[in-house]
């Protein structure tokens, strides 16, 4: 448990160990907001990361713990493939804002988690775990040397933190020290005011194409990792704090009703980061003020890919690693080993959506199966 230093007013401090823990989630945020504005040329990344800095601090205001606020996955990922245009990102985020507002409302959230086992949600988590392992690999292998310096300084904190009162500051170190290395090479970045939102309603046929290509992959992954998962680990890490499921859904309903209009990217929270910003130190909404206060001066002062694409890849990567560590380890928390383990390999073959749908399946087969023998008995 992190020292509780520094600066706070009820139940949010301010302290070194906040501020590490504040960008230990940056690694997973970045890089999907960055790979939608590469191959989407009417969106403004500007906008993504004023949105994303407004309700980090909001979050934190609101919760009083680091629950992150992180892009949706499954939609960035397809965005990014299939480079779909900005009217669909604003209505795949409208359409899943209200469902989850609406579920969220009428306790939906809390009736799911009643059904879905608690090791489908372990196995989303070590899915996922795997997930980024094998991303940080593909910004570790072409930026070695860099991705090994970040790795010895995290571990190097790690050890130091555990036998003395120096706080574990590695992840904001080692953004300091990439963010260093790109301006030393490439210079600093161009100054550039960031324009003002403007409002956008899709069209009908911006709201079918978006239910289907980008909506429906991403509710799965959302009740399960995004709401469940995340859910599950404030009991596990804040047992006399954890937050209701259904409260976290009625958050993703209103932060992408209020922003994706307005130019925001879809948002959600995530047991991932919510991870990694505890690995880091994170222990009060202080750290998530603290995350949007660093956003928000990327978005505001620097033009975001200019600045982001300073940092060395191998020093993203560096920061997966040790975040798919935090992770995985609540995974094996589970109540079926078996039913965990499928999910989490079908995961990197097939994709979440499919890994938990057969999950769900296998989850409920051996529990009939249990009922038929104990029946039978």
């Amino acid at each position: 448990m992190a020292e509780e230093t520094g600066t706070g007013m009820g139940g949010i401090r301010i302290s070194l160990e906040e501020i590490a823990g504040a960008v230990g989630d940056f690694g997973t945020i970045f890089p999907i907001l960055l790979g939608v504005a590469i191959v989407c040329p009417d969106v403004n990344v500007s906008h993504f990361f004023l949105f994303l800095a407004a309700w980090f601090i909001i979050t934190g205001f609101y919760y009083r713990l680091p629950i992150p606020i992180e892009p949706m996955k499954a939609i960035g990922a397809i965005v990014i493939a299939e480079g779909l245009c900005g009217a669909e990102i604003v209505a795949s985020g409208l359409v899943v804002g209200v469902l989850f507002l609406v579920l969220g409302l009428v306790g939906g959230m809390t009736w799911l988690g009643d059904r879905i086992p608690k090791s489908v949600i372990r196995g989303v988590q070590a899915g996922l775990a795997l997930v980024l392992l094998e991303t940080s690999l593909g910004y570790i292998l072409p930026d070695l040397l860099v991705a090994a310096v970040a790795i010895a300084i995290i571990l190097a904190f790690f050890i130091v933190s555990q036998r003395t009162r120096i706080p574990d500051i590695s992840a904001l170190l080692v953004l300091i020290i990439g963010l260093a290395m790109g301006i030393a090479t490439q210079g600093m970045p161009p100054f550039r005011l960031m324009p003002l939102p403007a409002l956008l309603i899709p069209m009908p046929t911006d709201f079918i194409a978006a239910t289907w290509d980008l909506a429906l992959p991403q509710i799965p992954l959302t009740i399960a990792n995004a709401i469940l998962a995340t859910s599950l680990l404030t009991y596990d890490l804040f047992p006399k704090k954890g937050v209701d499921p259904d409260r976290l859904s009625r958050t993703i309903g209103v932060m992408n009703l209020v922003s994706t209009p307005l130019g925001g990217f879809p948002m959600c929270h995530g047991a991932g980061g919510l991870a990694a910003m505890y690995r880091f130190g994170a222990r009060t909404g202080g750290a998530n003020i603290v995350a949007g206060i660093f956003i928000l001066i990327f978005a505001l002062a620097f033009a975001p890919p200019e600045v982001l694409t300073l940092i060395p890849l191998g020093i993203f990567g560096a920061l997966l690693v040790f975040v798919a560590i935090e992770l995985g380890k609540h995974s094996i928390k589970t109540e079926s080993y078996l039913v965990t383990a499928v999910i989490a390999i079908l995961t990197l073959i097939i994709g979440l959506t499919f890994a938990f749908i057969i999950g769900m399946v296998l989850a409920y087969a051996l529990k009939w199966r249990e009922g038929s023998r104990q029946s039978g008995s």
